[in-house]
């Protein structure tokens, strides 16, 4: 089974050169993550399993995070060998500094244009191209609830979230996004 990728792992400074061509960016880890699900097995939807955090969550939902904790959902994804992608949003105030959050925190490459196209392609196609995917739990929290990421952003954001789960639907990946705001 291939090993998670984990956008921010405990113990290891993996923001020092997030979009470079270090060992911490996430598309170079997702590249390599590719070899070994070729080679391993990897854990389709099905196997989930009745023990499973997600048995009531459908595989492919951008949600509320209610009663879920963000280390119970990190477990679950280690467990399932699925990519963990967390982003603190709290001190945003604005649409730029929310994508901003969202790009250095999952490591999106230096291009990453900070507009809600950029992110779905980020989180869509640039993937994709790097071969089968385990599975995504994402955990968007602390979303701004200010006058700069007003009800129409917050909405914008969370429908790029769920044309990407759409996305990896059709692909047969799991890709479950949990939200909460500031």
């Amino acid at each position: 089974m291939s090993e998670p990728v984990f956008a921010q792992e405990r113990g290891k400074d993996l923001m020092a050169d997030p979009f470079g061509a270090g060992e911490g960016n996430l598309f170079k880890q997702v590249l390599g993550l590719h070899a070994v699900a070729r080679a391993g097995h990897r854990r389709s939807l099905s196997e989930e399993g009745d023990m499973s955090l997600f048995q009531a969550v459908r595989p492919n939902i951008v949600q509320s995070i209610r009663a879920f904790r963000v280390p119970e959902l990190a477990a679950e994804a280690e467990r399932l060998g699925q990519h963990f992608l967390y982003a603190n949003c709290s001190h945003a105030q604005s649409k730029a500094e929310v994508l901003g959050t969202i790009a250095t925190s999952f490591l999106f490459p230096k291009h990453f244009g900070k507009n809600y196209d950029a992110l779905h392609d980020c989180l869509t196609d640039l993937v994709a191209h790097c071969g089968p995917q385990p599975g995504f739990v994402v955990v968007l929290e602390g979303l701004p609830v200010v006058t700069k990421f007003d009800k129409d952003g917050r909405e914008t954001l969370l429908e790029v979230f769920r044309d990407t789960a759409e996305f990896w639907s059709e692909r047969r990946v799991s890709f479950r996004v949990f939200y909460s705001f500031a």
